[in-house]
C-alpha cells in the first residue's frame, strides 16, 4: 500500500494533528510537496500533501481561502499541511471552514516538526512500498515459472496468474480460439472476446488492448451469478517475439492493475511467449525436416520417409492422411499482402515501451483503448502442433512440389497500430495447425512459394478447421459460388483456393497429391474455396471449358465456319450444331432447322471441306461439340 494521510497521521514522530476532512484520511499520498505561492497549482501534479506556513496568503480573508482550498481540490492535492507556530499558532478559521466546506484534509504541522521530515516519511514509504511491489513480482515470477514448466503447463500458469491479480485470465491461440482459462468459469468471459482479440492480433506486436472498466461481480475469483452484466477491466496482451501474433493473453479485474500484479503479468506474458515460440534454429531445422519428408513420400520412398520422419510425424504416416494444396492467385490483394509480409518477416519487432500505468487507457462500458504490450511472434501455434515449415520441396517430375520457400507471415509491412493486410496461407496454417494442437494431431505443413502443402490426419481436427474456415470465408464473400479464370482476382483479400485429396496412406502420396491439384484447379475455376477430390466429378465438365485457353482454340477451331456464314453463302455453325446435338441423325436434324436432310447432307460436307477433317471421326466430332459449347459459354457472359 502506497502511504496515506493516515498512515502520516499515525506515524509517531511527525505529531500531525486532524483539523479537516477526517474522512478522506485513506486517500493515498504521491508526494509531499512544500509551496508558499498563492497558486500553486500549476506546479501541481495530482496526489501531493501540500505543506504550508502562510506566509504569502491572506489566511484570514474567508473569500481568498475559499478561492484557494477549491483552486488545490480542482488540482487534486489531497491534503494541506499547516504550520503551527510559525507565523499563526493555530491555524485561521477562514481557511480551516473552507477546507471543512470542500472536504479537503486539514493537518496540523507542529513547531517542532520539520517539513523535510514529513517529505522523508512520504518517499520512505513510497520506496518500502515499491520494495514490497518489486518483492512480491520476483516471487510472482517464481510462482509463475515452476507452473509453466510444470505438467499443466499453461493451464496451472493460468491458475497462479489469476489468483496473484485477484481476478481471472485466460490463453487464446494463433487462430483466436480460448485454449485455457482460469477459474473454469472464465472461458465463457473470454469467449465473449473473441472480436477484441481478432482486433489485437491484427495489429504488429508487440501490442495490448484495454476493453472495459470499472470493477464488479465477477472480476475476482468468485463466479458471478450473471456472467453477461460483468463490467470487469481486462487486458489483451499479444504473445510472441516478432511481429506476428501468436497468442493473446487476457487478464480481468476489478480495478487496474497495481505495480505488483503487473509484474505477474509481464512474468506470464514472456513465459509464455516462451511455450508458444520455439528458437529459429529448431524451427528451420523442423521446416527442412518437414520438406525432406514429404519430398521422399511424392518420390515414392515412404520407408524412408518414415525413418527420417522419426517420432516427430511418424504418427502422421501410420493412419490415412489427406493432401491438402492451398494458393492465392496471383494478382488479388491477398498475394500483395503475402509479397509485403515475405519482405518484412525478418523485420524485428518495435521496441517494447512497458506502460506502468494502464489504468489511465481504461474506458468505461465496453470501450476499449489501444497501447504498447508485451509481444508478438511468428510461431507456428499454441503448444506444439508438429510440421510448420517454409522450406521448398525441389525437384520435378510427376509427384514433386517446385518450391521457392518463401516464409509465411502476416503483413508485417502496415504502420504501426494499423490493421495489417490479412495473409490467408498463414491464416489457414494457424487455423489447421492450432486445431491439431488442441488434440494432440500431428501436421506437416509446408509452404511452397505461393502455395501452402499440408498433411493431416484423415478425419481430424485439422481438416475439419479447414472445412470451416472455408464455409466462413465462403458466408463473408457472400456467394457460395463466383466462377473466374485462372488470373482472375476475386474482389476481397481472401481469394485462397484449397484442394483436398481423397484419404491416403504414405504408398500413394504421390496420387493424393495430383488428386489434391485436380481439386484445386476445380476450386479456382468454380470460384470455390475449398473442393475435395470426391467433388471434382460432380456437377458438369461445362463449366472447365471458362478458360482462355480453351475459348482461344475453340474460336481457333469454328473462325474458318464463321467466316464462311458471315457471307451469307449458309448457316453452317448452326447447321453443325444441330446434327452434332442429334448425334447424326439427318431427319431430326434437319426438321430443327426447317431444311431438307439433303441441304443438311451438303452443309455438313461443306464443314469437312473447309475445316479439312472428317465428321466420320469421333474424336473430330467431339471437339467441334466442345469447341461450339465453349463458344457459347463465352457469348452468355
Amino acid at each position: 500500500m502506497p502511504p496515506t494521510l493516515a498512515s502520516l497521521v499515525r506515524h509517531p514522530g511527525l505529531k500531525l494533528s486532524v483539523l479537516a476532512g477526517e474522512d478522506r484520511l485513506e486517500t493515498p499520498v504521491r508526494w509531499a510537496h512544500v509551496s508558499e505561492l498563492a497558486d500553486p497549482v500549476p506546479y501541481m501534479d495530482g496526489g501531493e500533501l501540500l505543506l504550508i506556513t502562510a506566509m504569502q496568503l491572506k489566511a484570514e480573508d474567508p473569500d481568498e481561502m475559499s478561492r484557494y482550498v477549491r483552486r488545490l481540490v480542482g488540482a487534486g492535492v489531497v491534503g494541506l499541511g499547516f504550520a503551527l507556530g510559525v507565523k499563526y499558532d493555530e491555524v485561521p478559521p477562514a481557511l480551516a471552514e473552507a477546507a471543512k466546506e470542500e472536504g479537503l484534509p486539514l493537518l496540523g504541522v507542529p513547531r517542532r516538526t520539520p517539513f523535510i521530515a514529513i517529505s522523508k516519511a512520504v518517499s520512505a514509504a513510497i520506496a518500502a512500498d515499491q520494495y514490497r511491489a518489486v518483492t512480491a513480482g520476483f516471487e510472482a515470477q517464481r510462482e509463475l515459472t515452476r507452473a509453466a514448466i510444470g505438467a499443466e503447463g499453461p493451464a496451472a500458469l493460468l491458475a497462479r496468474l489469476a489468483s496473484h491479480v485477484d481476478g481471472w485470465a485466460a490463453l487464446y491461440d494463433a487462430s483466436g480460439s480460448v485454449v485455457a482459462a482460469a477459474p473454469d468459469w472464465a472461458a465463457r468471459r473470454a469467449a465473449r472476446l473473441v472480436t477484441d482479440v481478432e482486433r489485437l492480433r491484427s495489429r504488429p506486436g508487440p501490442a495490448s488492448i484495454v476493453v472495459g472498466g470499472g470493477g464488479g461481480a465477477g472480476a475476482t475469483g468468485a463466479e458471478p451469478a450473471d456472467d453477461t452484466a460483468v463490467a470487469d477491466r481486462v487486458e489483451l496482451q499479444s504473445l510472441g517475439t516478432g511481429r506476428r501474433t501468436r497468442g493473446v493473453l487476457a487478464v480481468g479485474t476489478g480495478a487496474p492493475l497495481g505495480t505488483a500484479e503487473r509484474y505477474a503479468v509481464h512474468s506470464a506474458v514472456a513465459l509464455l511467449t516462451l511455450t508458444t515460440e520455439r528458437s529459429r534454429a529448431l524451427r528451420e531445422a523442423e521446416q527442412r525436416l518437414g520438406a525432406a519428408v514429404l519430398r521422399m513420400l511424392l518420390a515414392g520412398e515412404p520407408d524412408h520417409a518414415r525413418a527420417v520422419a522419426g517420432r516427430l510425424y511418424g504418427g502422421l504416416l501410420d493412419a490415412p492422411f489427406r493432401m491438402l494444396v492451398a494458393e492465392v492467385p496471383s494478382g488479388g490483394a491477398a498475394h500483395q499482402a503475402r509479397m509485403a509480409s515475405s519482405a518484412a518477416d525478418e523485420a524485428p519487432a518495435p521496441a517494447q515501451v512497458p506502460a506502468e500505468r494502464p489504468a489511465d487507457a481504461t474506458t468505461a462500458g465496453t470501450g476499449t483503448s489501444v497501447g504498447t504490450g508485451t509481444g508478438a511472434g511468428t510461431g507456428m501455434g499454441i503448444g506444439r502442433s508438429t510440421g510448420s515449415g517454409t522450406g521448398a520441396v525441389p525437384g520435378t517430375g510427376p509427384g514433386t512440389v517446385p518450391g521457392t520457400g518463401a516464409t509465411m507471415a502476416a503483413g508485417a509491412g502496415a504502420a504501426v497500430g494499423e490493421p495489417e493486410p490479412a495473409d490467408p496461407l498463414a491464416t489457414l496454417a494457424d487455423t489447421m495447425e492450432a486445431a491439431a494442437a488442441r488434440t494432440g494431431e500431428s501436421v506437416l505443413v509446408v509452404p511452397d512459394g505461393e502455395r501452402l502443402i499440408v498433411l493431416a490426419p484423415d478425419g481430424g481436427s485439422a481438416v475439419e478447421a479447414c472445412a470451416e474456415h472455408a464455409r466462413a470465408v465462403e458466408s463473408r464473400r457472400g456467394t457460395k459460388a463466383r466462377p473466374r479464370g485462372r488470373g482472375a482476382a476475386a474482389p476481397h483479400g481472401d481469394e485462397l483456393v484449397i484442394g483436398l485429396s481423397a484419404p491416403a496412406g504414405p504408398i500413394a502420396a504421390a496420387a493424393a497429391y495430383r488428386q489434391a491439384e485436380q481439386a484445386l484447379s476445380v476450386a479456382r475455376r468454380r470460384g470455390r474455396m475449398l473442393v475435395e477430390h470426391e467433388q471434382v466429378a460432380a456437377g458438369s465438365v461445362l463449366p472447365l471449358l471458362a478458360d482462355d485457353a480453351v475459348r482461344a482454340f475453340a474460336d481457333g477451331m469454328l473462325r474458318a465456319l464463321y467466316e464462311h456464314d458471315a457471307t451469307g453463302r449458309g448457316d453452317l455453325v448452326a447447321s453443325l450444331r444441330a446434327w452434332l446435338s442429334r448425334h447424326g441423325q439427318w431427319d431430326a436434324a434437319a426438321a430443327d432447322l426447317g431444311v431438307h436432310r439433303h441441304t443438311l447432307r451438303y452443309r455438313m460436307r461443306r464443314v469437312e471441306e473447309i475445316l479439312g477433317r472428317s465428321l466420320d471421326d469421333p474424336d473430330v466430332r467431339m471437339e467441334l461439340w466442345l469447341a461450339l459449347k465453349a463458344t457459347a459459354s463465352c457469348t452468355s457472359t
